[in-house]
């Protein structure tokens, strides 16, 4: 009890007392007004790029490897997705928040930190990088590519499209919660004594899923990462089973979202104290 108040204390005196930023407007036209709106636009589009053109290379290296011991294996594709999501969203955080997942933009755009012009832009240009990163794996690589499944994501053998659904839902919950709580303002204004590197977590999050996920979808929890490989692989049956990597990441987003917003920051229950203590209601 009295570490808290001394803690409380010195927060107060060096002037971090917290309060919640305000949502960011549903519409907001004058986005399209600032260079700032289309630097991040740039940035999504090259770190998705950048981030798919390094990962399925990975994966399209790890299939065509012969022996145990003759390439990464699968905890080297995992840390290459892990590893990639922390170095892009450090280089990438100051300038368009390091999103590089239409899932996480959706989940953010939920818990209103960004307008719906924003997010729909977003989306747009991570799923055009996934598109050219895929594109330039497979134009240097394209016998690799091509016989080894192209690094898209699909239901592996001996697995129900209701369970690959499951494990992009609690898979993409798993990253998303992260997201949130890495990148919480209230934990830089009440834990400063803690540092905190957002990228470290949200890329670790992003590696143990993929340990998880990798024998039964090769981890989509990325719509745009699972829709470029789709795109330039372009198999009936991949498509087929593509729905579960828009509505698996979404669902999982979601549910992230309102745990992180309504249950952990309470913020229903503060909006109905408020309601509660106007006097005009």
């Amino acid at each position: 009890m009295s570490k808290e108040v001394s803690e409380e204390g010195r927060a107060h005196h060096h002037g971090k007392d917290y309060t919640d930023p305000p949502p960011a407007p549903l519409i907001d036209f004058d986005e399209f007004r600032r260079w700032g709106f289309y630097r991040a636009l740039i940035a999504e589009f090259v770190a998705t790029l950048l981030f798919l053109y390094i990962t399925v290379a990975t994966v399209i290296g790890y299939k065509n490897s012969t022996g145990d011991c003759g390439g990464v294996g699968l905890l080297g594709v995992a840390w290459a997705f892990g590893g990639m999501i922390f170095v892009l969203v450090y280089c990438t955080a100051g300038i368009s928040g390091g999103h590089i997942n239409p899932a996480v933009t959706f989940g953010l755009f939920l818990a209103r930190k960004v307008s719906l012009i924003r997010a729909v832009a977003y989306m747009v240009a991570q799923c055009l990088g996934a598109i050219v990163g895929v594109g330039l794996v497979k134009a240097f690589q394209k016998h690799k590519y091509n016989s080894v499944g192209g690094g898209a994501n699909s239901v592996a053998s001996g697995y129900s499209k209701g369970t690959a659904l499951g494990a992009e839902i609690i898979g993409t919950f798993v990253l998303v919660y992260t997201v949130f709580s890495a990148t919480d303002p209230k934990r830089s204004a009440r834990d400063s004594h803690v540092p905190v590197l957002a990228p470290l977590p949200i890329g670790f999050a992003v590696f143990i899923v993929h340990l998880a996920t990798i024998p039964i979808t090769g981890t989509g929890i990325n719509p745009a990462r699972s829709f470029g490989a789709a795109v330039i692989y372009n198999n009936e049956k991949i498509w087929d089973e593509h729905w579960i990597f828009w509505v698996g990441p979404f669902v999982g987003a979601l549910a992230a979202a309102a745990y992180h917003q309504y249950i952990l920051r309470a913020a229903g229950i503060k909006a109905l104290g408020s309601f509660r203590s106007n006097p005009t209601n």
